[in-house]
């Protein structure tokens, strides 16, 4: 009995001191440790002229978001869906999340959450995070989309399912689904497992249902993709040209089977050398990654395999990156300045937002930014006000005004509906 008290009063502090950490950080800024979820209003961002202006962001900074791109051109591809499975959708989370006594995943929850502007005890939480990302959406001007993605379980090698390996699920069914419902704002992403009996005939029935993509998460799914028993499905996939957007780098967020060495980006060679289009998500821009071309492999930061293969001949018209939460906190000054500073990868680079991660208010720090260089001090007022309105448009706003050395990312990052159509 002492023990377990011990336990869960340590437990108990580690949530503390987690939340307490958040709240030191977030002292030191203008913005709120949670989103505080205002009202979204229809139109306004440029573009609809009964959109009203949002509160503390000039309306020529907003409309210069804009400027040389096209938002029939503007596709988010990396978007997530989450529920808990109470509208019959069949999605479920880890029951860990919602218990207190494992405080910080239960913390993990509710920020992510949050994020979404799902309030904490709600019962419709299905409901609630989809209509607030409609919202969200339907402030863009028309012809932006937002790819939802799908989530399968992780399993053993054999099949079997482990669902004390998964941090969450969502059906490729519900997917479907929801983005059945808005065509005009929302693709969707189907998410197989190839260790699955019925892999190949998920698959077929993805590309029927109008699938875009395959997104895995090899660390949290326990994928080794490197396997010769994916050849069929790798082989399938790229007869069907639809791209495998790949987790590659470290993943704390979705934990998990905990198998971060299968997050290595060196092992995208593998879908890669059957001719499948791989999106390597983020960029690999988060920990380290064996490096398996040297005699003595070594620890290295995974961005740098990732620049590797972006540099090599055969996978140019075949890899590409997103550049999803790639201006976190977590990731490295390095990385920042040669993404903006490569304009050679620029036509292979995709914009994704992470969603909800954008509405997470502590992951993206401004003074950081600033102080490596890439933010103009000016520039920090009207995202701070834009990100407490429009969690998305600010993710939009920051990728547009981030700078190294005079380079930016540019309109090619953003035109990303030509990569699936």
């Amino acid at each position: 009995m002492l023990r377990r008290r011990h336990l869960l009063c340590c437990g108990g502090l580690a949530g503390v001191g987690l939340f307490s950490a958040l709240a030191a950080h977030e002292a030191g800024l203008a913005g709120p440790l949670l989103n505080p979820c205002p009202p979204i209003q229809p139109g306004s961002v440029p573009g609809d002229s009964t959109g009203t202006a949002l509160d503390g962001v000039p309306p020529d900074w907003l409309a210069g978001i804009w400027d040389g791109l096209d938002p029939a051109q503007l596709w988010d591809v990396h978007a997530h869906l989450l529920g808990t499975g109470d509208s019959g959708s069949g999605c479920w989370v880890d029951p860990r999340l919602t218990q207190w006594w494992h405080p910080v995943e239960h913390l993990r929850k509710r920020m992510i959450l949050n994020g979404a502007c799902v309030p904490d005890r709600s019962e419709a939480v299905d409901q609630a995070y989809v209509a607030r990302l409609t919202q969200l959406a339907d402030a863009f001007p028309a012809g932006a989309r937002w790819l939802l993605f799908a989530f399968d379980e992780a399993l053993d090698t054999d099949g079997t399912r482990r669902p004390d390996w998964t941090t969450f699920h969502v059906p490729d069914a519900y997917a479907r689904q929801v983005a059945a419902r808005r065509p005009d704002r929302f693709g969707w992403v189907a998410s197989i497992h190839p260790a699955r009996p019925d892999a190949l005939a998920r698959l077929d029935q993805a590309v029927q249902g109008g699938a875009l993509a395959v997104k895995w998460l090899p660390s949290a799914m326990n994928i080794d993709l490197p396997s010769p028993r994916w050849t069929p499905f790798y082989d399938r996939l790229a007869a069907a040209r639809l791209p495998l957007i790949v987790h590659v780098g470290e993943e704390h967020a979705v934990p998990g089977a905990g198998q971060q060495g299968l997050g290595n980006p060196l092992h995208l060679r593998a879908p890669l050398r059957h001719g499948v289009r791989v999106i390597a998500a983020h960029c690999a821009s988060l920990g380290t990654a064996l490096d398996l071309d040297q005699t003595r492999p070594r620890q290295v930061p995974a961005f740098d395999l990732f620049a590797r293969l972006m540099d090599e001949a055969d996978w140019r018209s075949h890899l590409l990156g997103d550049v999803s939460a790639v201006f976190q906190f977590n990731r490295s000054p390095q990385v920042w300045h040669t993404l903006l500073q490569r304009q050679d990868w620029h036509p292979r680079l995709l914009h994704g937002s992470d969603y909800p991660l954008p509405g997470v208010m502590p992951l993206v720090r401004l003074p950081g930014l600033v102080k490596a260089g890439l933010l103009d001090p000016a520039e920090v007022p009207p995202l701070e006000a834009l990100r407490r309105q429009h969690p998305l448009l600010f993710d939009l706003a920051l990728k547009r005004r981030v700078r190294s050395a005079g380079s930016r990312l540019s309109p090619a990052v953003f035109a990303t509906a030509r990569h699936f159509t």
